[in-house]
């Protein structure tokens, strides 16, 4: 097998595609061929070391992949040879092949394609999470998403309309405005040459957004939570703009506001009879239509660092998926 080892986390450059002996699953694990894996914003953090989960080095990067198993470890018995899975490990999607854990393993249909399948599970668990769950959205309420044409922002958009809700998409660019609007926003705002303030006045009537969806943090955040509605729900989803906000907390007294943190990983160990439910909710929705990943393009694994500098430029829309 070949993966790209992280030996040295100081940055993308350090990574090498290297040959591998392909390892044999041990007790619970499976042995799974990639076929995709999609590229995240914590895939960039952990090979900078900025990421909360330091994994032992060496490591392969790649949180998240799709593919077929080649073999099963002892005590495994809902996975079989030859079975079409997803997973989201946290490590070593970046290969031909790796070992994970047969727990964390979606079968997926045969008519489910790999590419989506491996630019699923995050972005949608997530907001599901976010949306459904924390902010306990309801029909008819209005959503902000900021970041919104990026992986989870495109997502956002989708579920919140599955819930109901209206949505105001906010992205950097007109071109990423009309994606927002080809997948269900009902307004957008480009805060590049928009005010975000003024533009979320005249889209609320004055009101504000019921709830904002926030993976940018940075600048944006407290111009943002200042246009809140009453009993609002301001949802901490991620830092993709890299400085972490410092919001005055008075302002959730003004507003009778809400500060929720969004941390889908820890609900899924904590609670996976709930994530459970979620998830089947979502591959129900993607059957029928309802969800569908947005992909930016792909591009083949040994293109990796290509992958990661366009993520770095910021001119991605939806997920960028890499594939063997």
């Amino acid at each position: 097998m070949h993966a790209w080892l992280c030996e040295n986390p100081t940055g993308v450059d350090a990574l090498t595609w290297t040959e591998l002996p392909t390892p044999q699953p041990g007790a619970g694990e499976v042995l799974i061929e990639i076929k995709a894996a999609s590229l995240n914003f914590p895939d960039l953090l952990i090979v900078q070391d900025k990421y909360q989960m330091k994994p032992p080095l060496p490591f392969v990067p790649g949180s998240e992949y799709a593919g077929v198993v080649q073999a099963v470890g002892d005590g495994v018995s809902h996975l079989q040879v030859g079975q079409h899975v997803a997973c989201l490990s946290g490590t070593g999607g970046f290969a031909t092949h790796t070992l994970a854990p047969a727990a964390l393993c979606m079968p997926l249909p045969a008519d489910f394609p790999f590419v989506d399948a491996a630019a699923f599970i995050m972005i949608y668990a997530t907001s599901h999470h976010a949306l459904a769950d924390r902010a306990q959205l309801q029909p008819g309420e209005t959503v902000l998403v900021l970041g919104a044409a990026g992986g989870v922002g495109t997502s956002a958009i989708q579920i919140a309309k599955a819930l109901g809700a209206r949505v105001i998409a906010a992205a950097s660019s007109d071109e990423k405005c009309e994606l927002c609007t080809s997948i269900g926003a009902d307004a957008t705002i480009n805060y590049s040459t928009q005010d975000l303030r003024e533009a979320l006045k005249l889209l609320t009537g004055g009101k504000g957004p019921d709830v904002i969806y926030d993976p940018v943090g940075g600048d944006l955040a407290e111009p943002a939570f200042r246009s809140i509605a009453w009993r609002g729900r301001y949802l901490v989803v991620g830092f993709a703009a890299g400085s972490i906000p410092a919001l005055p907390l008075n302002l959730t007294l003004l507003k009778g506001a809400s500060i929720v943190g969004v941390f889908w990983g820890g609900f899924a160990k904590n609670e996976p009879k709930a994530n459970a439910s979620a998830m089947a909710e979502l591959a129900r929705w993607y059957a029928e239509g309802i969800i569908k990943p947005v992909i930016d393009r792909t591009l083949p694994m040994a293109e990796l660092k290509a992958a990661y500098a366009r993520m770095g430029s910021r001119g991605v829309k939806g997920k960028l998926v890499l594939v063997n």
